[in-house]
Order: structure tokens, then sequence, then C-alpha cells
């Protein structure tokens, strides 16, 4: 514990140097900030996003849709770098009041459409293209509860642990505990789960996978907050099973490398509009192109 308890004030005040990581992002309003029209693709989908894991559920969605062969599912991406503010264009807010990635339009029909949220965009997106989500109806409760036990369930590793144990201008004995144990407790809830199912809906691969993986399956596999001794991730061996085995699958690794700006270059891929991209336009080849 500190030496002095923290006594709040009467009334908040914001500390613009407050915030660690992202002091230089976060305030306590909202709105645009300056004025950026956002860039247009030809396809249907127009998706403007980064490769954290909340970006993530949307790509692989979107990549899987097109490896069964859908191709209305077709979409231009766009990287939006969060740390240099690119989500406070007026662009982007006009899509997502809430200046958070993922943001997409659709324009597959006579109105566009936009979807922000990515529990709403991949809901949106399975509902549209009859795809990755039960049709029976205990089912799809089921793989709803599940998608929806993501939204509610990840702050807490994300905002939560991950702000305490690995952004924080200062480590605290207190927060990090507090949200270790909730992680914990999580890991907990899917290792017995999946110890009686395949995916998180039995044998049915769906969107609820898609929304939980690319935070649990990313933190079993050690490229979470470099926390995964710390919170002895391997002791969770039916998530570990779980993580690895939607890992392998071909669509998966794509929507990873969509809107990638960190990592190795050949797995980054800052934006998309072709399967070509894929082998062509990745970001190890992009550098090479550019040497004199």
């Amino acid at each position: 514990m500190a030496d002095k308890p923290y006594v709040p004030p009467k009334v908040w005040t914001w500390e613009s140097e407050n915030g660690g990581q992202f002091s230089g992002i976060n305030r306590p309003t909202a709105g645009a900030r300056f004025d950026q029209d956002l860039p247009r693709g030809k396809h249907p989908f127009q998706l403007y996003s980064l490769a954290t894991p909340n970006g993530v559920k949307v790509t692989i969605l979107f990549e899987e849709l097109l490896a069964l062969g859908i191709k209305d599912a077709e979409y231009d991406a766009y990287i939006i770098n969060i740390m240099d503010g690119d989500q406070f264009g007026s662009g982007f807010v006009g899509v997502n009041p809430n200046s958070k990635i993922p943001a997409m339009v659709d324009r597959s029909g006579d109105t566009e459409i936009p979807v922000f949220e990515s529990g709403a965009m991949l809901l949106h997106l399975a509902e549209k293209f009859d795809a990755f989500i039960p049709k029976d109806a205990a089912k799809r409760a089921e793989c709803l509860s599940w998608l929806f036990w993501q939204v509610g369930s990840g702050p807490f590793l994300g905002g939560g642990f991950g702000h305490f144990y690995a952004y924080a201008p200062e480590k605290f004995e207190y927060p990090i505990d507090r949200f270790a144990m909730e992680v914990k407790r999580q890991l907990d809830v899917l290792n017995q789960h999946l110890a009686n199912n395949t995916y998180l809906c039995g044998d049915d691969y769906t969107i609820a996978d898609m929304a939980i993986w690319p935070w649990y399956g990313a933190l079993v596999d050690g490229k979470l907050y470099e926390a995964a001794e710390f919170l002895q991730v391997a002791d969770y061996q039916h998530v570990v099973r779980w993580s690895k085995q939607i890992g392998e699958r071909e669509a998966v690794q794509r929507g990873r490398m969509v809107n990638r700006a960190w990592g190795e270059l050949s797995e980054q891929l800052h934006n998309r509009h072709d399967a070509s991209d894929f082998e062509l336009k990745t970001q190890d080849k992009l550098e090479a192109t550019e040497l004199p």
C-alpha cells in the first residue's frame, strides 16, 4: 500500500499528465479533435482498425467468411494508429462517436450502415451472412452468452489487469492483485467449460471463439502483457489446447496480420484491399522495394 492513502477531492479534476502510456491521447471529453475524411475503397465493407485484440476479432471473421467462399464479404481495411490519435478525426468519429477501434461501414445495401463495437460487428456480419452463429435456438443463445461474456469480461483483463500490470506509470499491489485474481477466475471459467467442449459452443466454431481468442488465447500463448509466468497460464491446459487449435486456422493467421503495425515485418499488413496483399504487400516486401 502507498505510504499516504489517496483521499479523493470533493470534485475530480483532470490532470493531463496522468494516464501512463496513454496519457497523450486520453481526455475526459468526447468528439472529433480535427477534420479528417476517412479513405474509401471499392469493396462492400470498409474497416478502420488496428490489430489489437478487439480489432483482430473482426478481421478474423472477415477472413473466415472469405475462406468459406463468401465473396460478398470482401473488405478494405485501413489502419488507425491510436497512439497518433487517428481515432479522433471527424471521419472516424462520424462512424464511431466513441472513438475506439474497430469501426466499420457496411455499404452492401442501398443505405450505408455504420457499425461500431467489435461484438456488434461480429453479430452484424454473422447474421448478414448466416455463418458462424448457430441456427438452433439453444445453441444461438449459448453463442450470444459467450460473446457477451467477452464483452463484459474483457475490460477486467485489458483496462484492469493490463493497465495496472503493464502500462500504469507506477505499480501498486492492490489493483494488480485485484485484477489478477479476476483474470485467473475468468481463465478458470473458460478452462472448466473447454474441458468438455471443443469450442465455446461445443463442436461448432463460432463468433464466440473469434471474440474470446484474441484476448484469452493471446494471454495463454504468452503474447499479452508479458504476464504468462505471473498468471501461471500454462495451468489452464484446456484453454491452451483451444487457443492452439484456433491459432492454426489459416484464416485466423491472416486476420492477425491485418492492420498490424508491430512484430515481424512479414506479419504486418498495414492496409488490406485484396487477398493477394498477404503475399505482395506485407511490410517486409514494401520496405524492400523502397531500398535504394
